[in-house]
């Protein structure tokens, strides 16, 4: 709900629809304004303070449902203090969601597929945010992981394309949606409203200094990654198609400015890159940002923060301000991920007797965090509004029940915290899954494939880039779902493709990229791992192949002694590759056959149910059957001076006890502020 203070005028429009101008005169007036036409007031000015959520992945909560345990760095119920907060420092908010908001959490997954949600209930995430009111909000990528039937569903229905009854009227979001880049393929229309105007109240400061009331128009606009196409293809292809976030706000910006609206703000479920304009490209926030008539823009998707205060920030392309917060001089925000950040942008505006003008020179973009330092360095996190977790409590307790649910059981500490350096202890499980799943079918159903053989990638998902407890790390002991959940975080599904050896080596070259060069005459410390994200770091975890790692080399050229079955790799010889759709349809960075070309199944099951499935057939997990087998090392290198890389904290013996030997602590904390420690590694041994 919207404070006091900001008037809430909600589907205004409807309401003049229906009861016309009388009705707007008297809302208007019930709100504190007047029914004139404002230019009496020419000269006033006011602040709207724009806040975004982003990325929120569905952690109401912050819980870890594969740890079963709080994590206080995040959480949407932390966030909404926050929001709370700002609602109170400024008379005018706009709340907007950007969307990835509805999978991430095991009570995602439990609320779409293991007890799905009756038309009548909305989702726990959507419920949770009600007690918020938001404004509007647009759709990430992961909006269609469940598909477009449940997609049309939680969203209230009327989405009219192939496969889905668009009559259907459910529960809803409880906010509009806005998305101008998805079509349906049945009708040529956008699948969402592209735009939304939103007729709201504004407490401004008059020329004499006194409160005055005025009407305004916010039009707000959303935009997702075309990237849809590739990672959901199996519920997409044929039903909807994409457009270039840049060709659809040429097209609807101008729509939305003869429809009255005073501002218009850009829901954008993507970031920055600084690569030339395609309208397939998944970050066009520089591009998108030079749209007339964009007032402001709301970012989202790559998970990182935006205006960043840190010494050397995560963007600095051309026509990016951090300091201003502005991306070609619109303000604009990134607010993180999971609710770990508010995103406030303070548009500062000027009444000019009609209508609202943006003062671009005067807005300023910031980010308002979960998590701080106090005087003492330590560590201090914003207090849960407790009205959130009351409202999913049921849920949520159903979600735990469901994860507790026991499926096996292990011998060794099952990590990523040192996969980086060549642990396959949480790895090597996830391959031996997709192979033997991908083996089967193929003998079953692919003879003309069964002469080939199947090996798996996978990559360490968590490999720390949300802070020292973002790594698997499964306990000796009993194993539950959640735990297999833990070992493939993501809602991927398994996909085949067939390559050669020489397209084996470039995968590998390209999945190096996780490392800097290291200069072995250095004298200084060097940081080994680089920003390449971990999530792309395939490796395969077979005694049958065979690699090592040059980082004293360029990229493109650190694969050495690859080998296949003790044999030198023929480039020519054919493979099927185990691995997600994700990979095999958006991986041609990679190589060119991971463009979906090379696919050839694309099976219906989820990689982390495939796992489960595996451990459920295979109980007794043993570090000597599923954790010990190495593909890859580090070709040896003497170094001058120390290489390091940062991991979770305590964790030495985790490494010590995959027999990483030439692994040691340097530092207990790394400085980084992000519960990590430094780590050296001798790439001589």
């Amino acid at each position: 709900m919207l404070e006091p203070s900001f008037c809430q005028l909600t589907r205004i429009s409807r309401s003049v629809a229906r009861f016309g101008a009388l009705a707007l005169a008297a809302i208007l007036a019930a709100c504190g304004g007047s029914d004139d036409d404002g230019s009496a007031n020419a000269g006033a000015t006011a602040t709207l303070a724009v806040l975004e959520t982003t990325d929120l992945h569905f952690n109401v909560r912050s819980y870890d449902y594969f740890k079963l345990a709080e994590d206080k760095s995040y959480g949407f119920e932390r966030t909404a203090t926050l929001v709370r907060a700002a609602r109170k420092e400024f008379a005018n908010t706009l709340l907007v969601d950007n969307g990835d908001t509805i999978q991430g959490t095991a009570l995602a997954d439990y609320e779409a597929t293991i007890s799905p949600i009756p038309c009548t209930q909305q989702l726990s995430m959507y419920k949770a945010m009600g007690a918020l009111g938001f404004d509007a909000g647009t759709l990430g990528n992961h909006e269609f992981n469940y598909g477009l039937p449940f997609l049309n569903q939680v969203l209230g229905g009327g989405l009219d394309v192939e496969g889905v009854d668009a009559t259907k009227k459910c529960a809803g979001a409880g906010y509009p949606m806005a998305l101008a880049n998805v079509y349906s393929s049945k009708t040529k229309k956008p699948l969402v409203q592209p735009y939304t105007i939103l007729e709201r109240t504004l407490t401004a400061k008059g020329a004499d200094g006194k409160e005055v009331k005025l009407p305004i128009k916010v039009g707000v606009i959303g935009f997702t990654t075309p990237g849809i196409m590739n990672w959901d293809k199996r519920y997409l292809e044929g039903k909807v198609y994409t457009e270039g976030a840049v060709e659809a706000a040429t097209k609807y910006v101008p729509e939305l400015r003869a429809k009255g609206a005073d501002i218009v703000v850009a829901l954008l479920h993507g970031g920055l890159d600084s690569a030339a304009y395609s309208p397939t490209m998944e970050n066009p926030g520089l591009h998108l940002s030079k749209v007339a008539g964009i007032d402001a823009m709301v970012m989202g998707h790559q998970h990182s923060v935006f205006p960043d205060a840190a010494a050397t920030p995560s963007y600095r392309q051309a026509g990016v301000d951090n300091k201003a917060g502005t991306i070609n001089g619109v303000p604009a925000v990134m607010a993180s991920s999971w609710g770990k950040s508010l995103g406030v942008i303070q548009l500062a505006l000027q009444w000019d007797g009609s209508k609202w003008e943006v003062n671009k020179t005067a807005s300023k973009s910031e980010l308002r965090n979960t998590q701080s330092k106090n005087a003492a360095g330590a560590t201090v996190y914003v207090e849960p509004d407790a009205a959130v977790a009351q409202l999913i409590e049921t849920q949520h307790q159903a979600a735990i029940q469901y994860v507790k649910t026991p499926i096996g059981s292990t011998d060794f500490r099952m990590s990523t915290l040192f996969a980086d350096v060549g642990d396959p202890g949480a790895i090597q499980i996830v391959n031996q899954a997709q192979q033997a799943y991908v083996a089967a079918y193929i003998k079953a159903s692919l003879p003309q494939y069964a002469a080939l053989p199947v090996l798996s990638v996978s990559a360490p998902f968590k490999s720390g880039f949300q802070g020292g407890a973002d790594y698997t790390d499964v306990a000796v002991g009993p194993l539950a779902i959640n735990n297999a959940a833990d070992l493939y975080l993501y809602p991927n599904t398994v996909y085949a493709v067939k390559v050669n050896g020489g397209d084996i080596k470039n995968w590998l070259e390209a999945a190096a990229k996780r490392f800097n060069q290291i200069d072995p005459a250095k004298t200084t410390e060097q940081s080994l791992i680089s920003t390449f994200p971990g999530y792309n770091f395939d490796m395969f975890t077979t005694p049958d192949l065979q690699y090592e790692i040059d980082v004293t080399q360029p990229v493109g050229s650190r694969i050495k002694s690859l080998t296949y079955l003790g044999k030198p790799m023929d480039v020519a010889q054919e493979f099927v590759i185990a691995t997600n759709n994700y990979r095999a349809t958006s991986g041609k960075s990679f190589i060119d056959k991971l463009d979906g070309s090379g696919t050839i199944w694309a099976s219906p099951d989820a990689n982390r149910d495939v796992v489960i499935d595996f451990i459920r057939k295979n109980p007794t997990v043993t570090r000597a059957t599923n954790g010990a087998a190495k593909s890859w090392r580090f070709a040896k290198a003497t170094t001058a001076g120390p290489v390091v890389f940062s991991s979770g904290a305590n964790a030495l013996s985790v490494a010590q006890a995959a027999g990483l030997t030439n692994v040691s602590l340097r530092a207990a904390d790394d400085g980084l502020g992000k519960g990590t420690s430094k780590y050296g590694i001798d790439l001589s041994k």
